[in-house]
């Protein structure tokens, strides 16, 4: 069993694999940015849920907009804890509207949640999955990078960053056996507080100029529930579900991607092509060494030897 840290685990996606998870055996570090404030209720309902199960199970509080308090937590897990196998980079946030009625710092402000915020928990930890010559980074995507709705442009702008930063992480992680895994749920429209919860464009005025447009934006939750494979229940416990699949596989026979998406949109035909274009190219430059984890290495040192 794995010692597992996720990020966003207050709603949603995030709640739902840390129960997954503790149901499953695994010792889960639940992250939370306000964990004694607005998160209190959802601190206690996942350390109640722990307790009905007779398992390991922590909160701990996590800004990703804080390197400081990504430093902290890890900090805690491992002081806590005394190891950590797992990092699961899921906390995001949802903007919806009109791109240009975003202003720039609205939009940096989500860049700052949903990349950078990712890119200093990987900075946390990294030094410690390295020193220990193995692990797992396991990334919340989406297939919005390949779908790319209307009316979510910075939102799909932020994940299609995220996506790069993780895939370019792993050419770096692999050498020293830390694995990559992204996981890529489709359009969820319940049992999350993402769309609940999405932050509306800045600029009203801008917005205003677009009002034509305002019935299309109404209807974008509904047309997109229509996508729905008629019969499946399109809820993100089957993304859960995936992410403890994926993670009870051995060292090495993990899926770089995972696509769970229930209006079958055909995202992992074009992941396939895209996978296969990327990795060709890296070999042509010499470097086909990077695009796999090598043996994991519990000691000290520089990076694993071996071959995934």
């Amino acid at each position: 069993m794995s010692t597992i840290l996720i990020t966003g685990a207050s709603t949603g996606i995030g709640n739902l694999t840390a129960q997954a998870l503790t149901r499953a055996g695994h010792t889960v570090w639940a992250s939370m940015r306000d964990p004694y404030g607005q998160d209190d209720v959802h601190r206690r309902e996942l350390l109640d849920f722990a307790a009905r199960h007779g398992a390991t199970l922590h909160v701990v509080e996590l800004d990703v907009t804080s390197q400081e308090s990504a430093d902290a937590a890890v900090g805690t897990v491992l002081r806590d804890g005394g190891d950590l196998d797992v990092v699961i980079q899921n906390a995001g946030h949802l903007y919806v509207g009109y791109t240009e009625a975003f202003t720039a710092e609205d939009i940096a402000r989500l860049f700052d949640i949903n990349v950078i915020g990712a890119h200093r928990v990987n900075r946390a930890v990294m030094p410690h999955l390295r020193n220990r010559g193995g692990g797992t980074l396991l990334y919340v995507g989406s297939t919005i990078i390949v779908t790319t709705p209307p009316f979510l442009g910075p939102y799909a702008a932020s994940k299609a960053a995220f996506d790069t930063l993780a895939v370019a992480t792993s050419y770096e992680a692999n050498p020293f056996g830390v694995e990559t895994c992204i996981v890529m749920p489709g359009a969820i429209t319940k049992g999350t507080q993402h769309f609940p919860n999405a932050t509306r464009a800045g600029d009203s005025a801008v917005s205003a100029a677009y009002a034509e447009l305002d019935p299309l934006v109404a209807r974008n939750e509904e047309v997109t529930s229509a996508l729905f494979v008629p019969g499946v229940d399109p809820s993100p416990v089957g993304v859960a579900e995936e992410i403890t699949r994926i993670l009870a596989l051995p060292h090495g026979a993990k899926p770089f991607r995972s696509v769970v998406d229930y209006t079958e949109s055909g995202v992992e035909a074009v992941n396939d092509v895209a996978r296969a274009t990327r990795e060709n190219f890296v070999r042509r430059m010499g470097f086909g060494e990077l695009l796999t984890p090598r043996k994991q290495r519990h000691a000290a040192g520089g990076p694993g030897t071996g071959s995934a």
